[in-house]
């Protein structure tokens, strides 16, 4: 399976016969699985997997701008980190990106503002950011990323890097297990675990 939904309505539907006691395992930000109780044996059978079928955005790698914009505007929750990105990317002119210092946050590149004048802008970070990382049916994490551009003198490239950790991933699990409990709060003989 691929959604949350369609393992509520397998379970709802009761098609198959399950132990008086079962487990959702919440595996992953990807992955659920449904599994029994203890059998004799001291093992548990697998009975559904679940893996999120969700758009693939190349997290900390420069990639040309277009293709960029494209990425955050479908694969994005339009947030105003999101927008500011959009507008900041979708104006830069190539051979203008420029580096301040070494400290690797900072950066700036002119901008067209207008139909005929430029201006120097720092290009934001960090931003907030709501990508599709996780089922749908969920609430999608909020985090931060530090956003970089680079040029060759003829095209910009822009990149994004994860900046929480891995933190939205445990944010990401919380939020599929309420959305499971909730959903199964009819079904006592269904623990939701993660």
């Amino acid at each position: 399976m691929t959604t949350l939904s369609g393992l509520i309505e397998y379970i709802k539907a009761g098609v198959d016969d399950m132990a008086d006691s079962m487990l959702v395992q919440v595996v992953s930000p990807t992955e659920v699985r449904l599994i029994s109780q203890l059998d004799f044996d001291r093992k548990r059978e697998c009975l559904v997997e679940v893996h999120a079928d969700i758009p693939q955005f190349a997290f900390g790698k420069f990639i040309d701008s277009e293709a960029f914009l494209i990425g955050v505007r479908s694969k994005f929750i339009q947030n105003e980190g999101a927008e500011s990105i959009l507008r900041f990317a979708g104006t830069v002119e190539s051979g203008t990106v420029a580096k301040y210092g070494d400290d690797g946050v900072s950066q700036s590149a002119t901008v067209k503002k207008g139909i005929a004048s430029k201006e120097e802008k720092l290009v934001p970070n960090p931003v907030t950011l709501r990508p599709y990382r996780t089922f749908t049916e969920a609430t999608q994490p909020e985090s931060e990323f530090v956003f970089r551009m680079k040029d060759d003198g003829m095209s910009v490239y822009c990149a994004l890097f994860e900046a929480d950790g891995g933190a939205w991933k445990n944010t990401a699990m919380k939020a599929i297990k309420e959305f499971l409990k909730f959903e199964l709060a009819e079904y006592p003989n269904f623990t939701v675990i993660s």
